[in-house]
């Protein structure tokens, strides 16, 4: 590989890794290049990557380079991008989360006993996220149902298996009003 393409490399690496892009002088000065040097990989690199017309386009605003996604693909990831984003659970989802973990399977109305205010939305919520799932019936009057965690729920928290929960004695020591 010939010093261009090395130097290349090197920018479009940086590039990368940089995130929220890069000025000439950040680069020039992390390299030891010269800054008119730099300048002249760059203008190739944009070159490179709009004749190429893929998927990412290197881009300048201001001083910075960055990567972005090319907008004629931007159509055909958004239902992609809605199916994978994540949402934040609220402390309410949370409390009724950790109780379903900890006491599976579970009622609603156990589930309300020990969270003392009424939880069938968030047990609704739970259930349409996939984080939990109706595993059966409680054998008593009324046959209500039971409810346990999913898959889903050991993968949105990075679990391989349940009992790698910390133990309830550790969750119930932490002080949340500190935090």
């Amino acid at each position: 590989m010939n010093e261009l393409n090395t130097l290349k490399n090197t920018v479009e690496a940086l590039i990368f890794i940089s995130g929220d892009g890069i000025t000439i002088s950040e680069i020039s000065k992390g390299i030891d290049k010269p800054k008119d040097e730099i300048k002249i990989v760059l203008d190739s690199l944009i070159d490179e990557y709009a004749e190429k017309d893929g998927g990412i386009i290197l881009n300048q605003n201001s001083d910075k380079y960055y990567f972005s996604t090319n907008a004629s693909i931007y159509n055909d990831l958004k239902s992609f991008i809605a199916e994978k984003k994540k949402e934040t659970l609220s402390k309410a989802m949370l409390e009724t989360l950790a109780i379903i973990a900890y006491k599976q399977p579970v009622t609603l109305t156990e589930v309300e006993e020990i969270r003392g205010v009424n939880s069938r939305a968030f047990i609704t919520a739970l259930t349409s996220k996939k984080l939990i799932k109706q595993t059966g019936r409680k054998e008593i009057p009324g046959k209500p149902a039971l409810y346990s965690t999913t898959k889903e729920f050991l993968d949105y928290f990075g679990l391989s298996q349940i009992t790698e929960l910390p133990p309830l004695k550790e969750i119930k020591e932490l002080n949340f009003e500190e935090l």
